[in-house]
């Protein structure tokens, strides 16, 4: 497990104020099968906090961002979120990612006996924590059900009534199985089955990138058919397209939980240029994602008074009051993520990413 401050004092350290240095923690995933959505999520989350850095800090106060790397398993899970957690000067942990991560933290942040739980603040989650016994989880991205239906919701309107769903894997198919029938049958769409030799025009694919590229591989389409597959947000387009060999008769669209990277809105701007000024990479909706969670925690710390500690940070986030960060809305009803947005991006055949 790899521990990563960004720009930041040290933990324990001190402001000129004499308060300590807050940490906000960041599990990143970086196993093979989440090691792209990852990458980019926490680029994005890391230049939030550098500029924040930059600029001053939040209201002249410092802040230490600290990510931990973690191979997946329960051991590293486990021993980065004790770290965490045991670390009186941590507030919380924000934009944990990705999805198999993030639920097995909120399964250790149940069973915790901490007098004050650690809350975990926009992780890249598929579920909305609806039962989650400690009001303490804090989702601010649409859910697999959302971009489900925001993506056969359009499929109906374009007066498609059938369609195909591929898994990547069993653990993909228990996930989010039930949210798709429920989608389809709300909408009055017929599921079919899916196999290489008997693909539908239209399937919608749940699973990551490497899988998402593997299966378009295998599709065998008579000639002249064209096969449009949907997939949700865990799959990097940009990804996608690098790894080549995918046959020009497969069109892949992708929903995703931000908005289009290219969107004049004043929170995509302000993560182009900072992504642009402090690193070399390509925006991406997951490095936008990454930029937004950080932004947010930022934005609440901002409104509290010193000192900041994990119970009055937990209460401010309990609070749940509307924000609207430059364009991306959240607002809740009781615990619940209310107008999530949802975009689409689709994959041309000349690997242009088009919106």
């Amino acid at each position: 497990m790899l521990s990563q401050p960004t720009s930041a004092p040290a933990s324990g350290s001190r402001t000129r104020g004499g308060d300590k240095v807050a940490v906000v923690g960041q599990i990143v995933d970086i196993s093979a099968a989440q090691q792209d959505v990852s990458r980019d999520f926490v680029v994005g989350s890391r230049a939030a906090w550098q500029d924040a850095a930059a600029r001053g800090g939040l209201g002249g106060r410092s802040v230490q961002h600290l990510t931990l790397e973690v191979d997946g398993s329960a051991a590293s899970l486990q021993a980065a979120w004790a770290r965490l957690e045991q670390d009186s000067a941590c507030v919380a942990v924000c934009g944990c990612v990705g999805h198999p991560a993030s639920q097995a933290l909120l399964a250790l942040q149940a069973r915790s006996d901490a007098k004050t739980p650690l809350p975990i603040v926009a992780p890249w989650m598929h579920q909305a924590p609806t039962q989650h016994p400690v009001d303490a989880v804090f989702d601010i991205f649409a859910t697999h059900e959302a971009q489900v239906l925001h993506a056969l919701r359009g499929l109906s309107s374009m007066g498609v009534r059938q369609f195909g769903v591929a898994y990547a894997s069993a653990m993909a198919r228990q996930a989010t199985q039930d949210q798709v029938l429920a989608a389809a049958k709300a909408l009055q769409l017929t599921v079919q089955a899916v196999t290489p030799e008997s693909t539908p025009p239209i399937v919608l694919f749940v699973g990551g990138t490497p899988e998402l590229h593997a299966f378009v591989q295998q599709l065998r389409l008579p000639p002249g058919r064209q096969c449009y597959v949907v997939a949700l947000a865990d799959v990097n387009l940009q990804v996608f397209a690098q790894l080549g060999g995918v046959p020009k008769s497969a069109s892949v669209i992708a929903t995703q939980p931000v908005p289009m990277t290219t969107a004049g809105v004043p929170i995509v701007r302000a993560y182009r240029e900072t992504l642009s000024r402090l690193y070399d990479e390509p925006p991406s909706p997951q490095g936008l994602a990454g930029f937004i969670a950080a932004r947010y925690m930022a934005e609440i710390l901002q409104a509290l008074p010193a000192p900041w500690t994990r119970s009055s940070v937990l209460a401010a986030l309990q609070r749940r009051a509307p924000m609207d960060l430059g364009g991306y809305a959240i607002s809740y009803e009781g615990r619940r993520r209310q107008g999530a947005l949802v975009t689409q991006a689709m994959l041309t055949a000349d690997a242009r990413i088009v919106g």
